[in-house]
Parts: C-alpha cells; structure tokens; sequence
C-alpha cells in the first residue's frame, strides 16, 4: 500500500453562499467547478472551487449553512488552510488581499514567509509561495493544513507510519510534516492540544487525503480498521469513492480516490454552472430548487 502523496480536498462550514462564491471566485480567483448539494443534507449546498483547469490538489469545498450556528475553534478540528502561490507573487497578494479590506500578517507558520488572513466567514487562511515562479499570480495548489489535535503524538503516529508522511525539523513548538508526492504538502499538527472544538460557520469539517482508485481506498479501509480506528463503509459521493474517520486527535479525515472526476456528469468547460444532484435526490429537484439560495454564477 502506497504512502498518502498528496491532500484531495479539504472541505469547510461557512455562512451565505453568495458570499462564499464572491469571496474565493472573485478575490481569490478560484474557479466553482461544482454546485451540488450536502449528501446527507440535500437542503445545503456543497460546493467546490478548484483552479482553473481543476487540477488535482487544488480543491477546497464548502457546506454555506444561512443560519447563524456559528463554530468554536479547536481540537478535534482543522485549523488554517494554505494555499500555495507561484514564488515572487506575496508582494501581489499582500497589496491584493489589503485592496479588498481585508487584513493580512506575515508569520513564519510554515517555515517560510506565511500571509495570514481570514475569509470572509472567518476561515483561517493562508498563502505560501513555493519554488517556482510563473506567469500568473493564480494559487497553485494546497500548500497545506494545521491539524488542530486533541492528541498530537497520536495523530503523529498515524501520519508519520501507517500514512508515510515525512517529519520535517521546524524549530517551533509545533509538529511538522510532508506528504512524500511531488506536491510536497506540509502539515502542521499544533501543540499543545486545545480545548474542544464545535463545528459551525467558519470551521473545517474534515480534510481529505488522495488515493489513486477504488482498490487501493478499500485497502485503506482495511489498514485503518487494523489500527484499531473506526472506518466508515465506501461511500459514493459520483466524482469520487470514500471513506471517513475520525484519528486518535478526533480530526476527521476522508480518504478519497481520484476519480471519477468532476466532469463525469458536466462538460469540463461548463463546470459548477448548474445545481447537479446524485441520482438519490433527481426526482425531488424542484423542491431542492425551490429551497436553496439562487447561486450568483
């Protein structure tokens, strides 16, 4: 069984979903490249922004909830997001992002010059360049996540063997990591463990770790359930298979594989222009439509 090479998705709880698709559409310049609906709550939206040719690793999906339950960060949770961008390009996205109101700080989070700044729901968010300049300013892919753990060794335990991620030597109280694919994604467990968190309106729900195909998750099903974690069944979610748990900090991770593909039920160049629902949920369509916010697109 092959190491986990890279993040598939990371998925958050944020508030008007009008909001949500300004926000990283048109300050952030990601693409909606799915409009669907939660499956196991067709009365929230789940949407999907990724880069403008969907590249793999670049994901980030969101459940807008239009009440006002909003989270407490904390442990069992995944704290800041970082995006990585194209390297000379923080100078941009410094006098970018404080254009748009919005405040930014340079830290040494990741090991390197680190813009922090929320959206506009509260999510912690992050920009990090990496080592290849280019053309354009466009984020490029997750440069990756704070794990905020209940249990830090614990949830080192699991990253570092059975999942094969590369500890790294960060002089900071905090715990480092690396996925081993040519994406080089970094995670931060934190130390010392919060108190409990609640989900709500600016909080992760849970990250999601790539596999290549639906033999290798059902192997991944069976390793977890050796480890002693409880495992989920496979579960269908059209454009890709996976499974859920919850590791010994209580962060929820998904295990997912690449495909089907967010182009097995729309044109790629259409993509996130119309609500698609999975077959369980197709004869009860106008009564979703009629329900959910009309989506700016």
């Amino acid at each position: 069984m092959e190491a986990i090479k890279k993040i598939h998705h990371i998925t958050a709880i944020v508030g008007d979903p009008n909001e949500n698709l300004k926000f990283y559409r048109d300050v952030l310049g990601l693409r909606l490249i799915k409009q669907t609906v939660n499956f196991e709550d067709p009365s929230v939206y789940h949407l999907y922004f990724g880069d403008q040719h969907v590249t793999p690793g670049t994901v980030i999906t969101f459940f807008p909830w239009t009440n006002q339950n909003h989270g407490r960060k904390g442990s069992g949770q995944v704290g800041r997001i970082a995006f990585r961008v194209p390297k000379g390009s923080m100078d941009y996205w410094k006098e970018h992002l404080t254009a748009q109101n919005i405040h930014t700080e340079i830290t040494k989070l990741f090991g390197k010059d680190t813009l922090e700044f929320d959206d506009v729901h509260g999510l912690e968010l992050a920009l990090v360049e990496g080592e290849i300049a280019a053309d354009h300013y466009d984020i490029v892919d997750f440069h990756g996540a704070v794990l905020l753990s209940g249990n830090p060794e614990g949830t080192k335990e699991l990253l570092t063997g059975l999942m094969g991620l590369n500890e790294l030597d960060i002089e900071d109280q905090n715990l480092h990591f690396e996925t081993v694919g040519k994406e080089k994604q970094h995670i931060i467990t934190a130390t010392p463990a919060q108190p409990a968190g609640r989900f709500g309106i600016g909080t992760v729900h849970h990250i999601a770790w790539s596999v290549p195909h639906k033999e290798a998750l059902q192997e991944w099903q069976s390793a977890l359930t050796d480890e002693e974690l409880k495992v989920t069944e496979v579960k269908d979610r059209n454009y890709f298979n996976s499974i859920y748990i919850k590791e010994k900090g209580r962060v929820v991770f998904e295990f997912a594989t690449d495909g089907p593909g967010f182009d097995v039920d729309e044109d790629i160049k259409s993509l996130g222009s119309m609500l698609k629902l999975p077959k369980q949920y197709e004869h009860n369509r106008q009564e979703y439509e009629n329900q959910l916010p009309k989506l700016e697109v």
